[in-house]
Order: C-alpha cells, then sequence, then structure tokens
C-alpha cells in the first residue's frame, strides 16, 4: 500500500521507511520560525530548559513583522528582546526592518524553505511552505522552545485529503478564489487535523505566488499543511534561491486518502468572504455594491509581486474613490524594491494609495489601518474574524487583489470587469 505525500514527508523525518495516519511519532526538524509575538515566549522557556546553545544556529529563522516598525515600547522590547538572543545565539537568519518582510514572504523567497523538507513555526500560517512540498505546520511557542534546544518535535500523523481542481481558470480568479471557495465548501473545521493536498490542471497552471496563496490559508479549512507536490514550476522557483540541497518527494498514486473532492473551475467568479467567517464565501457578483471604509492589499497571503501587478493592473489610470482609503503593503523589502522598479509603486501612489514598508499591521489588527466601530474593510488578508481589525464593531471581507483594486476604485464591493 502506497504512502501519501505527507506521510513520506514525516517518514523522511522520522528516520521511518513509513509511517501511518494517528501515529506519534518524533521528527527532525529542518527550520523553526519565531516571530515578535511567539518568539519571546519561546525564547524565555528555552532559557527555563536550561540548554545553552540552540540545536542548530542555521536551522532557525527570527523575524519580527507582526508590530512593525515597532508600534509602541513594548513592541520595541519584544524585538529587542529577539534581536539579543539571535546575537548571542550567532542565529544566521535573523532579518529585521530594511531586511526583512512579512516572514511567510520572505523565507521562500530567501530560499530557506524547501521540498521533502518539515518546517515548523510559531505562526498558524507556517503552512504556506507547502506550496513548495515542505510538510509545514503551525505549533506553540512551547514547542518552538523545544525545537530550538533539541532540532525535534513530536507530531501526530495526519490523515490527508486531496483536492483536485479541474478546468480552466477564467480570468481574475486565482489562488486566493480557489482557497476562498475550498473553505466556503468544506467549512473551517471541514479538514481539522488533516493534510489538505492540492492537485489538477488548475494548480498546474499557477504560478508560485499564487500556490502559496492556497497553501497559506489551509489552516482555515483547519488542516494541519497544505501541500502541493512540486513540479517544473517550484523548480523554476527555486533555481538559484535554495540555500540548502533538497531531495522532491511526492505521493505514491495508490496511497488511500480520507477523502478526494473534485471541483470544475472553469464557472467560477472571483471569491469574497463576508463576515465573520473564511467559509462565508460567495461569488463576488452576490456581494457587489457592499459600501467599503477601507481597501487592504498585502499580507503573507496576497502581497507578493504577482498580487501587486494584478492590482496595478486595476487601478492604473485611476483614482482611489474618495471616501475610501486604500492601503498597499509590499511583502517584502525584494517586492518592494521590484515593484518600485516596474512602476507599481508610481500607479499606487498616483490612484492615492498609501504605500508602507512590509508589515503585517492591519491583518490582525496590529497597527496602520485599525478599523473603527461601524467601519467596513476589504482586505487580502486571510482571516475576517470579529475585531481581526479593530474595533469588534468593524467588519471585514477577504478576496483577492483585483476585487480588491476594482473594489478601492469604486467605492464599494466590485468585479474587476465592471471597470472595462
Amino acid at each position: 500500500m502506497g504512502q501519501t505525500m505527507a506521510e513520506k514527508l514525516l517518514a523522511r523525518a522520522a528516520g521511518r521507511e513509513a509511517v501511518f495516519p494517528g501515529e506519534l511519532i518524533i521528527v527532525k526538524v529542518d527550520l523553526a520560525l519565531g516571530n515578535d509575538i511567539t518568539a519571546p515566549v519561546a525564547i524565555k522557556e528555552f532559557a527555563r530548559i536550561g540548554v545553552e546553545q540552540v540545536f542548530d544556529r542555521e536551522r532557525i529563522a527570527l523575524i519580527p513583522d507582526h508590530f512593525t516598525p515597532n508600534k509602541d515600547i513594548m513592541a520595541a522590547q519584544q524585538v529587542k528582546l529577539m534581536r539579543d538572543f539571535a546575537r548571542q545565539q550567532g542565529i544566521v537568519h535573523y532579518y529585521e526592518i530594511g531586511r526583512m518582510g512579512v516572514e511567510h514572504a520572505l523565507l521562500p523567497e530567501l530560499g530557506l524553505v524547501l521540498p521533502g523538507e518539515v518546517i515548523i513555526g510559531a505562526d498558524s500560517h507556517t503552512c504556506t511552505y507547502g506550496a513548495l512540498g515542505a510538510f509545514a505546520t503551525g505549533v506553540g511557542s512551547t514547542d518552538l522552545a523545544a525545537a530550538m534546544a533539541t532540532g525535534e518535535l513530536w507530531f501526530k500523523v495526519p490523515p490527508t485529503m486531496r483536492i483536485v481542481f479541474e478546468g480552466t481558470l477564467p480570468p481574475w480568479v486565482g489562488g486566493k478564489d480557489l482557497i476562498l471557495y475550498t473553505i466556503g465548501r468544506m467549512g473551517v473545521d471541514g479538514a481539522r487535523g488533516a493534510a489538505l493536498e492540492f492537485a489538477g490542471p488548475a494548480i498546474a497552471a499557477l504560478g508560485m505566488d499564487g500556490r502559496l496563496t492556497i497553501s497559506n490559508m489551509a489552516i482555515e479549512a483547519g488542516a494541519m499543511a497544505g501541500l502541493i507536490p512540486p513540479d517544473t514550476v517550484t523548480e523554476a522557483y527555486l533555481r538559484g534561491k535554495a540555500r540548502r540541497p533538497y531531495a522532491v518527494i511526492k505521493g505514491d498514486a495508490d496511497a488511500p486518502v480520507q477523502a478526494e473532492h473534485r471541483w470544475d473551475v472553469s464557472p467560477l467568479e472571483p471569491q469574497v468572504a463576508a463576515p465573520f467567517s473564511p467559509a462565508n464565501t460567495h461569488p463576488v457578483s452576490r456581494l457587489a455594491g457592499t459600501r467599503l471604509d477601507q481597501v487592504v492589499i498585502g499580507s503573507c497571503t496576497n502581497g507578493r509581486l504577482d498580487d501587486l501587478r494584478e492590482a496595478a493592473a486595476v487601478l492604473k489610470g485611476r483614482r482611489v474613490h474618495p471616501h475610501l482609503r486604500l492601503l498597499v503593503i509590499p511583502a517584502t523589502q525584494a517586492v518592494y524594491r521590484q515593484a518600485m522598479q516596474e512602476g507599481l509603486l508610481e500607479i499606487f501612489a498616483a490612484a492615492e494609495a498609501a504605500i508602507s514598508t512590509p508589515t503585517c499591521g492591519p491583518c490582525l489588527g496590529g497597527h496602520m489601518g485599525i478599523l473603527a466601530e461601524g467601519e467596513v474593510a476589504l482586505a487580502t488578508t486571510n482571516r475576517n474574524f470579529v475585531g481581526r481589525m479593530g474595533h469588534p464593531g468593524s467588519r471585514v471581507y477577504l478576496a483577492g487583489p483585483a476585487v480588491a483594486a476594482a473594489s478601492a476604485v469604486t467605492g464599494t464591493i466590485t468585479h474587476p470587469e465592471e471597470l472595462k
């Protein structure tokens, strides 16, 4: 009997020939990640363990991105704790503002997350790296501390659920729409405790930025990981980036899965998730005309270069609605610079958008875009829970960058085709 991709990845890391769903195993971690919210807790727990040195100073990444640039004294203290720990331990991969980015966009860009590996991060959207063929999942800060000390962590082997996207992607439909559609069909706990594996012609047609978006939001369906088998797109993306040798691991064709869903995406409209759940998903036409106060384009979900290009294509020659504010946040410093070289930032500035240095910022209601009571936002971020972006009496809709840009022009939720 064959093994799924998730099972093979975990078996490699556990030094086993095979593992099976439900087993508890100890695996070796290829990279451990923390940010300015979770790493300080892990650092304090690491000190309590009594280990003097991290297991490998090149296998830990510390990235302050949530409340940076530091929004207040407490945020500054958190980052200082990380910075001091990184210097004391000689941690190679510490990246602060000016050299950094939103963690789940930065690590793939730097070639630090690779096919065949097991990646853990004290952040729920660590599952992003499954788009590169790694088993990547979020853990708690105490688990991060243990991994920093030992290089190992325990896992319960998950069952696999496979999503096959058939057909051809329509115009303006991309990775964000596919994952919102998936969450809408499955619910926020439809893949609870499972590894979601995405495949099919629509996946093959996506670039890496779109694939990273899909894996990023696997957690919103309750999944432990969101995997996309590596292919020529993966190899092309990693060429010249990979910091370590890697081995591509794919599942066996005869591997049993818990469930398989096949959906034809050819008739799919751009998707929008209404408050207060990523599963409250509808075609954009059903929510068209909903009044907005703010639009945010960015985050670890949709702040990459292809996202900015798509938004700029909609905004070029147009202006943001006078009753609305548009925030554009490139996900990394490299994305910012490339967007500047391509003239994308000029398009955004001419449209009267506010352009930010890389930060998670408003995504989690951190800063730089907080909503007041009664305000309504549309964002390319990943969550729209009550109070997610500010006041509990505010509301957030989720969509891809094209819908976000079109909506910023009209002041209401809008299909990009309506601007023609």
